[in-house]
């Protein structure tokens, strides 16, 4: 939500809406047991960095048998073991022997939250409460490293790219009796900005009155149902404080502004400069550019104009 080492005057949670909270360095309000120093982990916190994950799924089970009954509830777990920097207990690690340290430290964090995980299962079904969640299971950011593209491949890019290695990501529901399981959809184009009109429209909660939403509603898709096609355009911006966040190099390293729309995908530079299109229908790997000019010249205007709308 902000805070940490990003931002000095973030607003508390409350401010947002949320009645509990247990939360990283990288928050308004840190929680004390994982926050010994002020740094993101550290060997004295009193959770271990490998059972962070655990941890607040721990807390997740707590509040919901607190509330079971009582009235419908949002929780928002962000699991942070796969988050680098990878630090996995010794027993973990000694269960992945071979491979570069780096990899056998992920597969490891990967193992821990698992295990979280079919905890957090195993919790819901022992309340009452699995065929009662919807659990959405989704990520912020591509990978990085990237391990020689192993982790996003066909995908080019990576975290602090808006490349589809940078943007697209997974994205599974699980709501046993109303999400079919083992389905696949891969027609639908969902983004962040539709959860909360999506959520609303599947609790029959009545969206706030004279607000236009960036978001649109896609409860069929996450249903399993045909979704209608989007409205509108989805645009992306990253790289504008270039003393903190640097891009990757070479061949990675995309232009700071992206529109899509349809199987169209614009990438231009804030100034207008190094436009690159591409047909994800058939380039979902963005390696060549086409020459469509009407179509360059409509999603620059529109990615631009989007940008100077921006703070």
């Amino acid at each position: 939500m902000g805070g940490g080492r990003d931002v000095t005057n973030a607003p508390p949670f409350s401010a947002y809406g949320f009645d509990e909270h247990a939360s990283t360095y990288e928050s308004p309000e840190p929680h004390p047991d994982i926050t010994a120093t002020n740094w993101i982990w550290s060997a004295h916190d009193k959770v271990k960095r490998w059972d962070r994950t655990a941890f607040f799924v721990d807390k997740t089970l707590d509040f919901l048998r607190r509330n079971k009954g009582q009235k419908p509830c949002f929780i928002n777990l962000w699991p942070d073991d796969v988050h680098t920097p990878w630090v996995p207990s010794d027993e973990r690690l000694s269960e992945y022997p071979n491979g570069p340290e780096q990899q056998r430290k992920f597969r490891a964090v990967l193992d821990e939250y698992d295990r979280a995980f079919r905890k957090l299962f195993a919790g819901l079904k022992e309340l009452g409460l699995d065929e009662n969640t919807l659990v959405i299971f989704t990520s912020d950011n591509g990978a990085l490293p990237t391990f020689n593209s192993r982790r996003s491949a066909p995908l080019r890019g990576s975290k602090l790219s808006l490349y589809e290695g940078g943007i697209r990501m997974p994205f599974i529901v699980r709501w046993p009796g109303h999400a079919p399981a083992g389905q696949v959809d891969e027609t639908s184009v969902l983004s962040a900005l539709d959860l909360f009109p999506s959520l609303c429209a599947i609790a029959n909660a009545p969206l706030p009155a004279k607000v236009e939403f960036d978001g649109e509603d896609f409860s069929d898709a996450l249903l399993g149902k045909k979704a209608a096609a989007r409205r509108g355009p989805l645009f992306w911006e990253y790289g504008r404080n270039t003393n903190s966040f640097s891009y990757p190099q070479g061949k990675d390293r995309s232009p700071n502004v992206a529109v899509r729309d349809g199987k169209w995908k614009l990438l231009v530079n804030a100034d207008g400069s190094g436009a690159e299109l591409y047909d994800l229908s058939k380039d979902l790997a963005e390696q060549t550019s086409v020459a469509e000019s009407s179509v360059t010249k409509r999603l620059s205007a529109a990615a631009l104009n989007w940008r100077r709308a921006l703070p």
